[in-house]
């Protein structure tokens, strides 16, 4: 090789040396902030792991701190219910919440946290991923200029605590109940007097016999409320709330000026909360359940087959109605359903046969 042509390339590779990390330095960086329909301190949603500040913590490690997010509890920024609107006219760029919350602003936003008597977590997650879920919200959702994202999972909460035991049907009538929701809704047609009550008022609420039950998640953050101490009778599997999903919005036109590998961070980072979320409370509901029963005099048991029939009755009519007031709500409908009917035949032959018979096997 001639020496002009060595230095040519020797040059070069120079060039090229001090060119990457140049690059490197000019890659954007942004800061955004994350509102949220909980308070700064509330456990599962917003501290712990799989939470929303752990999202943000993710998200700024795997970045490099490329995308920094700055998180607002509820109340902190703006109020709790108005993250939604916020977020969709660009006043802030994210929002932590369940879905169903936005259910005046399209009744379809229910089926995306969860739905009475609907998918639990595993089949939500087949849906969502692989089922045409995830479209479909982002559907529901574009009109609102947001993006949404499933970052996290209670996995089934519990029917709820009840100052008195529940036989029948005619029992439920009058009673006075914290219930959020579409599961609100169906309980009203049960004769049920739902309320909707903030988390911290409900133990208050539940003493002073302003209302006579009330549903909040699960063992563990229901025994942190306190709920135990006034209301013995606990009932189990919630039919309301199989697997109820976090959810995560982004403004879109925000979304779509982040490159590539910050959206594919993001995307991966709500994917690892809502698994992680959902171990966090498999492993502490069971602790709790367990202390609740053995050591602070808890009845624990399902809610009467009747009973659950006639709720099953009135979620079915209450659908029929949305669905056939809306065609958004009939298209997320259908598809949800679809998937459930050959994802219940599924579970069927593995999830149940497990539980019924290899997992009880000696």
């Amino acid at each position: 090789m001639r020496r002009r042509d060595f230095t040519k390339y020797a040059l070069m590779g120079t060039a090229g040396t001090i060119a990457a990390p140049a690059i490197a330095k000019a890659q954007t960086t942004f800061n955004w902030k994350m509102t949220s329909f909980y308070g700064p301190n509330a456990a599962f949603y917003s501290t712990g792991p799989g939470s929303a500040k752990d999202l943000c913590k993710r998200i700024e490690e795997m970045s490099g701190g490329r995308l920094k997010i700055q998180f607002y509890g509820a109340g902190e920024l703006i109020p709790a219910a108005e993250g939604f609107d916020a977020v969709s006219s660009g006043t802030v760029e994210m929002n932590y919440a369940n879905s169903y919350f936005w259910t005046g602003k399209s009744f379809a936003a229910q089926y995306f946290t969860a739905v009475p008597f609907g998918l639990n977590f595993q089949g939500f997650n087949g849906w969502y991923y692989d089922g045409g879920g995830k479209e479909l919200w982002r559907e529901v959702y574009d009109r609102f200029n947001l993006v949404p994202f499933a970052c996290g999972n209670t996995g089934v909460q519990m029917t709820g605590w009840f100052r008195k035991e529940i036989k029948t049907v005619d029992d439920l009538k009058g009673i006075k109940m914290r219930i959020p929701g579409l599961a609100g809704r169906v309980y009203k047609e049960l004769g049920v007097d739902s309320r909707l009550i903030a988390p911290g008022e409900i133990f208050p609420n539940l003493e002073r016999g302003v209302i006579d039950a009330a549903e909040f998640v699960g063992p563990y953050l229901d025994r942190q409320l306190g709920l135990h101490k006034v209301a013995k009778y606990y009932y189990t599997t919630g039919w309301h709330e199989m697997a109820t999903t976090s959810e995560l919005t982004i403004n879109k036109a925000k979304w779509q000026s982040l490159p590539p590998d910050l959206k594919a961070i993001v995307e991966n980072a709500c994917a690892a909360c809502n698994v992680i979320s959902e171990a966090w409370c498999q492993k502490n509901n069971a602790e709790a359940y367990e202390d609740l029963v053995k050591n602070q005099g808890v009845i624990a048991q399902p809610l009467p087959d009747d009973v659950v029939k006639a709720l099953r009755a009135a979620t079915t009519k209450i659908l029929a109605e949305a669905v056939e007031k809306d065609p958004v709500t009939k298209k997320v409908h259908e598809s949800y359903f679809a998937y459930k009917a050959k994802y219940d035949d599924w579970a069927d032959k593995s999830e149940l046969v497990y539980h019924t018979k290899i997992r009880r096997a000696i």
